[in-house]
């Protein structure tokens, strides 16, 4: 639907400050919160209404009578007389006909735009924009419409804006005009499609120009539809190609068709495919954005921590929390939010490692109870802090929507953000390990520890850093996952037993391993889905992960060294 505003600017509206400057004078009278709830729905109203000061035109006024009322005979011949007069309004005044923003004052018989303010309505005139008084819902009479009004109403608002120098709003039209064109609408089409020179609204003109063609074309139009079509993926089109191809009047044309559906089918099926596999590197960028801390903390100093989970809950809660302290700023709270996550739970993580972890080296299974206890612990202090229920992440504006490749394949911007920060973070986590010297210490004390100590290396340093930055790490993957759905309490528990067995299957302690077991198990999980069911694909990935272990019981990467091997 196009904004009452854009109307305004196709038809060259002009002097749009009288109403909001009288609105806002009356409104600075009450609260502030009032004053934001009452215009944020109808704002664009009230703009495109203050053109009427010196328009002058009471078309409008004099068919008040046949608008309110209940004929639908008489609604339908005075909406055609707006329509065909050349009053500069009539776009406005339909759009407000359709939105149900038109009402008729009771007591007066006024034709105006009524804007609610609490429990009362502000109410402007429709014929010069005035302001005309406060009344209560009852003292006014809607305009209003049924179905085949409103279908109307959309082809003559879309008409009206097809023309609209600005190309966003042609393309809208386009849109808008798709779900219901009638001959009118078309013929008024096909002479604008002449002069139309932005490509975008060129393509969605002759999409529907064709598409109609092929479902009620002569034989010729049919034929020209089909050159048009030939190669093209849009679904308005193959369903259109399907009637021609059920058509066996025109025998030569239902063959072409039918080939060229055929053609089409094939593609699609190709960029399912395709579709499918980037599905799965999206969730196994998640698994290996969840898992890669973990595959520190375990790998280098063998501690099973089951309160990962609950780290990375602690990341994206740190998220939300930047979110409710710069609403203003939510299109960078991201940027803010990577770095202070990181802080938190690498903070958090170090707590935990002087004060419980550090008493129960080489005791892994009570390294797995003292860390279960510290994952519950971590759970009720987030649902007495801050809500047990689950709180919404907002999502940037350069992260919402999707990227429409063609119109078989379109990648959803999110999960495309998400696969660039999961590299990201691995490329610089094999920076930190393999060109520092922290790297390299790391990597000592996990292939020999005695050996590393021998040599000088403080091995306890060493460990409370490692799980310092596998917990920020983790603090880091919920900030990524924060932007895929709701953060709660239990947010942690989704990905603790997946990020294990990405760990297990990869090889403890290695970044490759985990790089490839997270896209592996993910990109498997998405293509067994389609017929085998989410729960079922993901018994199906665990059923062969258990038998791969069987044979290779340190993963797809084992770790070397002598401490390692005995």
């Amino acid at each position: 639907m196009l904004p009452i505003s854009v109307i305004s600017d196709c038809l060259g509206l002009e002097n749009q400050t009288m109403v909001i400057d009288s609105i806002c004078r009356r409104s600075l009278r009450r609260s502030v919160l009032t004053l934001i709830l009452s215009l944020f729905g109808f704002f664009n109203l009230m703009w495109a209404s203050t053109t009427y000061a010196d328009s002058g035109d009471e078309l409008v006024q004099t068919l008040s009578g046949e608008l309110s009322g209940k004929s639908k005979a008489d609604k339908i011949q005075a909406i055609q007389a707006i329509v065909n007069s050349d009053s500069s309004q009539k776009g406005v005044w339909l759009q407000a006909i359709l939105d149900g923003d038109l009402f008729v004052e009771k007591k007066s018989g006024i034709v105006v735009f009524a804007v609610k303010n609490d429990k009362q309505y502000d109410l402007i005139s429709a014929v010069d924009g005035s302001e005309v008084g406060v009344v209560k819902k009852r003292a006014l009479r809607k305009i209003s419409i049924d179905n085949s009004i409103r279908r109307y109403l959309k082809s003559q608002i879309g008409l009206l804006a097809i023309e609209n120098k600005d190309s966003a709003v042609r393309l809208a039209a386009i849109n808008m005009l798709s779900d219901d064109v009638d001959v009118e609408s078309l013929e008024r089409i096909r002479v604008v499609r002449v002069k139309e020179a932005d490509e975008n609204v060129q393509h969605a003109m002759d999409l529907l120009l064709f598409t109609h063609d092929l479902k009620n074309g002569s034989a010729k139009q049919k034929e020209a539809a089909l050159n048009f079509a030939d190669g093209k993926l849009d679904s308005e089109l193959l369903n259109a190609l399907k009637v021609v191809a059920e058509d066996d009047s025109v025998p030569l044309l239902s063959e072409k068709a039918t080939n060229m559906l055929l053609d089409a089918q094939s593609k699609r099926q190709w960029y399912s495919r395709v579709e499918q596999v980037f599905f799965g590197v999206s969730l196994g960028s998640v698994l290996v954005i969840a898992a890669i801390g973990l595959a520190i903390t375990f790998g280098v100093m063998g501690v099973i921590n089951m309160a990962h989970g609950e780290l990375i809950m602690l990341g994206a809660y740190t998220t939300w929390f930047i979110q409710q302290m710069f609403p203003a700023a939510v299109n960078y709270s991201l940027i803010i939010a990577v770095p202070a996550a990181f802080m938190v739970s690498g903070l958090v993580g170090i707590l935990i490692e002087r004060t419980v972890i550090r008493h129960l080296y080489g005791r892994p299974l009570e390294t797995l109870l003292a860390t279960f206890g510290i994952s519950l612990m971590l759970q009720q202090f987030v649902r007495t802090v801050v809500s047990p229920q689950n709180v919404a992440v907002i999502n940037p504006v350069w992260m919402s929507g999707s990227w429409a490749v063609n119109p078989a394949l379109s990648l959803s911007l999110n999960r495309l953000v998400i696969i660039g920060f999961c590299l990201l973070v691995f490329a610089s986590l094999v920076f930190v390990f393999t060109r520092t010297g922290y790297g390299l210490q790391m990597r000592a004390v996990s292939q020999n520890r005695q050996m590393a100590k021998a040599m000088g290396i403080r091995s306890a340093r060493v460990d409370a850093l490692s799980f310092g930055l596998g917990s920020g790490v983790a603090g880091i993957a919920g900030v990524a996952l924060s932007q895929l759905g709701n953060v709660g309490p239990n947010l942690g528990q989704s990905y603790i037993i997946d990020s294990f067995m990405v760990v297990v299957f990869g090889g403890v302690g290695n970044l490759w391993g985990t790089l490839v077991a997270g896209m592996s198990l993910g990109i498997a999980n998405k293509f067994l889905e389609p017929w085998a069911g989410a729960v079922l694909a993901k018994v199906i990935v665990l059923i062969g992960l258990i038998v791969f272990i069987q044979n290779r019981p340190r993963g797809l990467f084992p770790q070397r060294g002598r401490a390692v091997e005995d």
